[in-house]
C-alpha cells in the first residue's frame, strides 16, 4: 500500500500548472486559518500545520520541476 505522500505526489503531478497554484493558494489560506486557531487554542491536532507546511513545499516543488521541464521543451 502507497504512503500517503505518494499517493498525494501522484495526484498533484498529474494536474496543470494552474490547477497547481489554485491548490497552492488555498492550502496556504487553511494555513493561515490553522494557525490563528492555534495561537487561539482551538486546534487539536498541531502537526497538521507541520504537514501543511510540507505540503506546500512540495507544491511548490511540483510547479517548479514543471516549468523547468516546460523551459527545457521550448529549447528543443
Amino acid at each position: 500500500m502507497p504512503h500517503k505522500t505518494n499517493d498525494f505526489l501522484e495526484d498533484i503531478r498529474k494536474l496543470e500548472i494552474q490547477d497547481l497554484n489554485k491548490r497552492l493558494q488555498d492550502t496556504i489560506a487553511d494555513l493561515i486559518k490553522l494557525r490563528a486557531e492555534a495561537r487561539v487554542g482551538t486546534i487539536k491536532d498541531t502537526a497538521s500545520i507541520r504537514n501543511m507546511r510540507k505540503n506546500i513545499a512540495r507544491l511548490k516543488t511540483v510547479i517548479n520541476e514543471k516549468k523547468r521541464n516546460s523551459h527545457r521543451e521550448e529549447k528543443h
